[in-house]
């Protein structure tokens, strides 16, 4: 099964990181594409802007914001495609822009697709 690991933008890529995917809808400010080390930008499975600007990192809303998101992911037809991509790899790192490293989307993604890929 796929490895899933999470990382800030703003830390190093390493080799252990596998694929590496941006999760977030927007650019993460002062880094360029060389210094992320992408292998893909996938706007389409971070949360909606609107319930990105809702919870506004707010941690006592953080499991209101996760059920929310979770429900949009649900929804989301870019989930199946991503899941047939990622599927095989051994691992990925979800990389993303906020400051909190407990309270995140990326953790809500990840836990999402770690479940999705048991049920395959």
């Amino acid at each position: 099964m796929t490895e899933i690991l999470i990382k800030r933008a703003y830390t190093e890529p390493s080799d252990h990181d596998g694929y590496r995917i941006l999760v977030d809808r927007l650019w993460p400010r002062g880094l360029t594409k060389a210094a992320l080390g992408l292998d893909q930008w996938a706007k389409s499975l971070a949360p909606s802007s609107e319930l990105r600007k809702a919870w506004n990192h707010d941690t006592d809303r953080f499991e209101q914001f996760a059920a929310q998101y979770k429900d949009e992911l649900n929804q989301n037809a870019a989930v199946d495609e991503f899941l047939e991509l990622v599927d095989p790899m051994p691992t990925i790192t979800l990389v993303y822009a906020a400051r909190n490293e407990q309270a995140n989307h990326a953790m809500v993604l990840r836990e999402y697709l770690l479940e999705q890929l048991k049920l395959r």
